[in-house]
């Protein structure tokens, strides 16, 4: 007997490994700390150990992400919970499959020391964002709390200079900046920023990075191994925070910098700790206010927008 068992583990050993499963995953920006979870996943062999080779790509334009999945052109795609509302009632074969950042992080950003100290002060002022749609909403949220409507500002496209058009003051907010990075950057341009939080003026509360597939193309078991390794990406920087700072930097010298280091402990406990977790209320509340809102025209259920990957 022991013999065969010696026997059965040479004949074991002497087989070719599996091919890793290849996999595409494409980012919403350039790497930076949102997307930790994955980057420790990669330098730590989590998606090996779950037999993947995973492509991390990040885009040349901010809006092709989703797009790239929905064409089938690659397998995941971070993108946004609010847009992903959107684009699928645009209707892009898209599916959460995940999440990444489980808070917001937009937040509506005025100058610690400027003329707006709350929200009633934005009465006839100017307001700065990147993206129309979604922002459009947040805004009319946020104002109503005070009693006011969108015809008591001027929403001013900044494109994607949200704090330099702050600090200049051709704006006296912005809506669309990233609590975790933008307070910092503004500070390091000597100013200093201040945040009111959409999710404490009105707004349901939402997962602001999310990974999304096209469902016609999607590997259940795949994106269950996939998730896997993410989370035990954000499980060890929890666990491991100074040692998941050292491998996260250390993959790319822009990354040490200051900006960096401050966003990546604004970030480090926004991270999911079940990516594949699914909060169907937090899509049904969100579906509804934007149905509220007037930019779509009917409440899609959330089988439509999202699919939880650990469901039978």
């Amino acid at each position: 007997m022991k013999h065969f068992t010696l026997a059965a583990a040479l004949a074991l050993m002497a087989q070719p490994a599996l091919a890793a499963d290849k996999v595409t995953l494409i980012l919403d920006w350039f790497v930076n700390p949102d997307h930790a979870p994955i980057i420790v996943a990669q330098e730590k062999g989590f998606f090996k150990d779950e037999g993947l080779d995973v492509d991390v790509v990040a885009p040349a334009d901010p809006s092709d992400p989703p797009k790239l999945v929905a064409a089938g052109k690659a397998d995941y795609a971070i993108t946004y919970q609010p847009q992903l509302h959107l684009q699928v009632h645009e209707g892009l074969p898209l599916k959460r499959i995940g999440t990444l950042v489980a808070t917001p992080l937009n937040c509506l950003m005025v100058k610690a020391d400027g003329p707006v100290q709350k929200i009633e002060d934005l009465k006839g002022k100017k307001i700065g964002y990147s993206v129309s749609g979604v922002e459009d909403a947040l805004v009319g949220q946020i104002l109503k709390t005070a009693g006011l409507s969108m015809d008591d500002v001027q929403m001013v496209n900044v494109n994607w200079s949200l704090s330099p058009a702050l600090i200049a003051g051709q704006v006296d907010a912005t809506i669309g900046a990233y609590r975790n990075f933008e307070l910092t950057q503004m500070r390091l341009a000597g100013a200093e920023g201040r945040c009111f939080y959409v999710e404490e003026q009105g707004v349901p509360t939402y997962d602001e990075l999310i990974f999304v597939a096209n469902p016609a193309h999607l590997d259940k078991d795949r994106a269950a191994r996939f998730l896997h390794a993410v989370e035990r990406g954000a499980q060890y920087m929890v666990n491991h925070p100074d040692e998941s700072w050292t491998l996260f930097s250390g993959t790319a010298p822009d990354l040490k910098d200051e900006l960096n280091a401050e966003a990546w402990k604004e970030t480090l406990p926004r991270f999911s700790q079940s990516p594949a977790a699914l909060d169907q209320g937090r899509y049904a509340h969100f579906e509804q206010f934007l149905k509220d809102a007037g930019l779509v025209d009917k409440v899609l259920p959330v089988s439509d927008l999202a699919v939880d990957i650990g469901a039978p």
